[in-house]
């Protein structure tokens, strides 16, 4: 199926599949680690395939590991057994450094045994879409020069930053487009959270040119990109964001769902926001389902472009308890609305 076909009938659909952010948590279904799991093709689809099987999903969506493009281009990660892994220190910390800056050649690092994974798991899930997991560009470059330094350059070292960034879309557009040629997946959730730490003016300037110019040159009917942001600035720029021209937007429980809606375009779907730590791994199934089902009931009802969702990746060790609760209320939702 077509991917811009399969989003229109999610959005046509009066009982719309929930579609969370859930890979890492298969780490407790197969019994391995987070650290075997980033390092094996075959055991990431495997464990995208347990999960489908295990949960009616709208797709499957591979883990938002954002450590993996800043290892390829040679950043250094500690990786851990029970969480995500994280980039420590720089690789540009000044104009000479960011001129040296060479751009990956796809494959380097882990990334291609990510996108292996995906077309591993493409092969075992047949019944929805499967979409990669990718970094957005000034997500990337804030892990290139440090995240408070890239926020701060942006005003002290402008054109540094530009620098990086046309880098690290030389890169992603490069990588995503691997994913598209290679995988059979129906596109890819980009995760740009470093973006809703700046003010819309920066957001407008620093991110949305690049992002854009990424979905210009990767998406079409076949393969989406579903942009998302945790950030808590996401609603004041969120025109900034729709002008990226993604075919779907997925948004933080920083911010009120309900208000971020009346600003989306009916015709475009927008995803969100159990709480991924608060909810999927330190809540309970009671809670869950309680919180699940107030963002349904304020968000449903006026709005058929909505899907419920994770308010971002579902941490590694979350409960299983409290994700099947999180599909119950979906479900529980959706019979309670038809009676």
């Amino acid at each position: 199926m077509k991917a811009k076909v399969w989003l229109e009938q999610l959005k046509a659909s009066p009982r719309k599949k929930a579609m969370p952010v859930l890979s890492f948590p298969s780490i407790t279904l197969m019994g391995i680690s987070v650290k075997e799991l980033i390092s094996d093709s075959s055991l990431q689809a495997k464990g995208m395939k347990m999960i489908a099987d295990r949960i009616d999903s709208a797709a499957s969506v591979s883990m938002m590991d954002l450590s993996v493009e800043a290892d390829a281009f040679g950043s250094e990660i500690r990786v851990f057994d029970d969480e995500v892994p994280t980039v420590i220190g720089s690789l540009v910390n000044n104009m000479d450094e960011a001129n040296a800056l060479a751009v990956p050649p796809v494959g380097a690092g882990r990334t291609g045994k990510y996108i292996e994974a995906i077309q591993k798991a493409t092969e075992l899930i047949t019944d929805r879409p499967v979409f990669a997991g990718v970094i957005g560009p000034y997500s990337l470059a804030g892990r290139l020069m440090g995240v408070s330094e890239a926020m701060i350059n942006c005003y002290t070292e402008p054109e540094m930053v530009h620098l990086v960034m046309q880098k690290a879309t030389a890169f992603l557009t490069e990588y995503i487009s691997a994913y598209k040629e290679k995988t059979g997946a129906a596109g890819v959730v980009m995760a740009e959270p470093l973006t809703g730490m700046l003010s819309p003016d920066l957001a407008a300037e620093f991110s949305e040119p690049y992002v854009k110019q990424i979905v210009d040159a990767v998406q079409d009917d076949d393969f989406i990109v579903i942009y998302h942001n945790c950030g808590d600035n996401t609603i004041q720029m969120i025109d900034s964001i729709l002008r990226t021209g993604a075919a779907a937007y997925h948004f933080g429980n920083a911010i009120s769902m309900k208000e971020m809606l009346t600003h989306i375009p009916s015709d475009i779907v927008a995803m969100g926001n159990v709480d991924p730590a608060g909810q999927f791994k330190n809540g309970t199934p009671e809670s869950i389902k309680e919180e699940t089902k107030r963002i349904m009931s304020e968000c449903c009802p006026d709005h058929a472009n909505f899907v419920i969702s994770s308010g971002c990746d579902i941490p590694p060790t979350s409960s299983w308890a409290n994700i099947d609760a999180f599909f119950e209320a979906v479900k529980e939702y959706y019979d309670s609305a038809a009676n």
